[in-house]
């Protein structure tokens, strides 16, 4: 008992010592949301950030990911592509720029798919073959296949990779494989064998745009 008593002063003692060392109480860390509570987000529709609002995010926040930024341009012109390419077609290119960061590990390319191809959202890399990637010549290419490949998925009114009904001629050598048209018009549909086989795919990138919004104070 006198060996209980003495253990638990000696623990009171070094609490005590580490308030007097500034040790105030303990904030419990924030819990994240359940990827259940997300609302729904449309895959066709405007982009609530510019350019400069996804790249302050990219850039600001903290921590920043392991390895080296790799693409073949600035990602203040990534940014500028997915947000004017997707105003074009119609896609919320600001969620879609949020899509190349899950493929490709913030642009670190540390996978299976390298920075070379320009591929930014996995096209043509299937599970049991990711080294398939489609190889596109530049980075506009590579966004403006990756928007042509979400308005399949998202619209059932582009039933044809030609012009119209896109605006750009055709750069998205699987378009005419996304069948039925419009089959996942939401983001959060992508998983489950659509876009990817990973069930949670889809919920994975409204979980890192909803962050983007709120690093400007904007709600998901």
């Amino acid at each position: 008992m006198l060996g209980r008593r003495l253990r638990l002063a000696a623990v009171a003692a070094i609490a005590g010592l580490a308030a007097a060392c500034g040790g105030g109480p303990t904030v419990p860390t924030p819990q994240p949301t359940p990827t259940s509570a997300l609302p729904p987000v449309a895959i066709m529709g405007p982009s609530r950030l510019t350019p400069a609002q996804i790249v302050a995010w990219f850039n600001g926040r903290q921590p920043q990911p392991p390895g080296v930024y790799a693409a073949t341009e600035p990602v203040e012109a990534l940014a500028a592509y997915f947000v004017e390419e997707g105003r074009m077609e119609g896609v919320t290119g600001d969620v879609a720029f949020v899509q190349g960061v899950v493929e490709t590990g913030w642009f670190r390319f540390s996978g299976a798919v390298p920075a070379w191809k320009n591929n930014f959202g996995g096209i043509g890399a299937v599970d049991n073959s990711p080294g398939d990637a489609v190889a596109f010549p530049d980075a506009r290419t590579g966004v403006r296949a990756q928007i042509q490949h979400l308005r399949a998925y998202a619209d059932p009114g582009a039933l044809t990779c030609t012009v119209p009904p896109l605006a750009h001629p055709c750069v998205d050598p699987r378009f005419a494989l996304v069948l039925p048209k419009g089959r996942a018009p939401l983001w959060s549909q992508l998983g489950s064998g659509n876009w990817a086989t990973a069930p949670n795919y889809g919920t994975d990138i409204l979980t890192r745009y909803r962050e983007a919004l709120a690093y400007h104070g904007l709600p998901l």
